[in-house]
């Protein structure tokens, strides 16, 4: 990997660890008793270092959101060809999706867990930041949809709804899994959500 990678793969690594670091804070403390000065001190890195990357808090914890959303992206970029669309879809968002660090969920109360993440999503001050970046989601996802269908973004609409009904279901999902009790396996979310879209959303 050339230096210009690796700085690019060193900088994406510092992003991930002050997101992540201020989703696990603001659960464990609530978003108004975290500041910038321990998000930074929790990822290993100073203000000024946090500072260059994020705007704030808000921007911070949003980034874990759209990070997801574009790895599950890449993800659909690279799936066969023959794959039909919205299995190609539900495969990418399964193997994509994530909560956090494996390792550090290992032992975490997953219903303590989602109930901290509902009241911290439940913001208003973080919901700006959530819109932002669904939108921009949405701009990243439409593009890879109109290569894989042969459709223009400029042009076509498909790709722009298909875009929005994938984000849509990532918020869904989300706020289901936190609310849900017992929780159930964002994996068994994912498949139903996505089933149900592709088939038109029937009335149950």
């Amino acid at each position: 990997m050339t230096t210009e990678g690796l700085r690019e793969r060193k900088k994406r690594e510092t992003r991930i660890a002050l997101s992540w670091a201020a989703i696990r804070l603001s659960a464990e403390r609530g978003l108004g008793n975290v500041r910038v000065e321990d998000i930074a001190a929790e990822a290993g890195v100073s203000a000024r270092t946090f500072n260059n990357y994020f705007s704030g808090k808000g921007e911070a914890i949003a980034f874990r959101h759209l990070e997801r959303a574009r790895q599950i992206t890449e993800e659909l970029r690279s799936r066969p060809a023959a794959e039909p669309f919205w299995e190609a879809v539900t495969n990418a968002a399964l193997t994509r999706f994530g909560l956090g660090k494996d390792a550090e969920m290992e032992h975490v109360d997953l219903e303590q867990w989602a109930s901290s993440l509902r009241l911290v999503f439940a913001e208003s001050a973080l919901q700006g930041e959530i819109h932002k970046a669904d939108a921009q989601i949405e701009t990243e996802m439409a593009a890879v949809i109109a290569e894989r269908t042969g459709t223009d973004p400029g042009r076509d609409l498909y790709p722009h709804l298909a875009a929005a009904a994938v984000a849509a279901v990532i918020r869904a999902v989300t706020v289901h899994w936190m609310r849900a009790r017992p929780t159930i396996p964002i994996s068994d979310l994912l498949t139903d959500a996505f089933r149900q879209v592709s088939t038109g959303l029937p009335v149950p």
